[in-house]
């Protein structure tokens, strides 16, 4: 186990230069301390590995060293061989280059694992989209991916959420897909970074004008801890209410909008109390009104009777109709 950890350590400082010992033990899930001591171990085996102290320091290999260890094991090449996302390939226009990178990499392989590399494309498929998928407009695609590349700055018009489209000139860092949807990232003039979905973007531009990518930001990096602040500044408004056995299972399939916190045992009427956590207070009201008779909402009480004004104005509305 602790070989695999020194190789490791070894292919991560060639690619990417020069790693923090928390970045070191972020990846391979130890400690720091566990990190001081493997370079330790991998200093006296001979190997060059150094030290740069200071607030931009970190560890690093001596320039122009290069190692040869980049044999897989089993376990490695079965996850090159994973399928991945066919619909993301194909916006990225990379469908039939990976295809041969593929073949030609389980032609390289030795004949012992050849079979079970071939499996994997058998016995696993990854599906990212959903089941009634439909497909987002990204007018603007080609463009931002030539401006990441190229790292050219980009005049951009962006539709938020509310409606309103403004125009922002920023350096563009990279893509991500979440879902079956692709997300565009983003420094504005003052390097604040942002993400924008690519189908709210209306129109981009190249200007030019180059920008100076980050040499510390990491994608992957990035876009975890900003889902994570994005998810724990959610709003939220929990609802308790009592609902009959038979929509339960639809329950347990709730929608983006809604999460099931907490399900009791039948009350002494047979209904089920049942806590739900919402976005919005409307969204709540929305999707309990759906629901008719088979869900009675307890807590909050202001919530009790704005569903009923709401089930009142729509009875009276069909009456008039007639």
């Amino acid at each position: 186990m602790r070989g695999d950890r020194l190789i490791s350590i070894l292919l991560l400082l060639q690619t990417h230069g020069q790693m923090t010992a928390k970045e070191l033990s972020e990846k391979l899930e130890v400690s720091e301390r566990t990190i001081y001591r493997d370079m330790e171990a991998l200093s006296s085996t001979g190997i060059p590995v150094f030290a740069e102290r200071g607030k931009n320091g970190g560890w690093s290999l001596l320039e122009g060293y290069r190692t040869n260890l980049t044999g897989l094991k089993e376990a490695e090449i079965r996850a090159l061989f994973l399928s991945p996302s066919y619909q993301f390939l194909e916006d990225l226009g990379l469908h039939r280059t990976s295809e041969e990178a593929r073949n030609k990499l389980l032609a390289s392989l030795p004949e012992s694992y050849r079979k079970n590399a071939q499996d994997i494309w058998n016995r696993i498929h990854i599906d990212t989209s959903t089941w009634r998928e439909r497909k987002e407009k990204m007018v603007t695609f080609e463009v931002l991916k030539k401006a990441i590349w190229e790292e050219n700055k980009l005049l951009m018009e962006y539709e938020r959420a509310d409606g309103i489209t403004n125009e922002r000139i920023v350096h563009p860092l990279g893509l991500v897909a979440k879902g079956s949807r692709w997300y565009f990232i983003a420094a504005k003039e003052n390097h604040e970074i942002r993400n924008y979905r690519v189908s709210r973007i209306k129109a981009a531009m190249p200007i030019n004008e180059k920008f100076k990518r980050p040499t510390d930001f990491d994608l992957a990096h990035y876009w975890k801890t900003s889902t994570k602040a994005f998810v724990e500044n959610l709003p939220t408004y929990t609802v308790v209410v009592e609902v009959t056995p038979a929509i339960l299972p639809r329950l347990q399939f709730s929608d983006r909008f809604v999460q099931l916190i907490k399900m009791n045992n039948k009350n002494k009427k047979g209904w089920i109390p049942v806590e739900l956590s919402f976005h919005t207070e409307e969204d709540a009201k929305g999707y309990i009104l759906g629901f008719a008779d088979q869900m009675k909402v307890i807590e909050p009480n202001e919530l009790h009777h704005q569903i009923l004004r709401m089930a009142e104005a729509t009875v009276s509305f069909y009456r008039q109709e007639k």
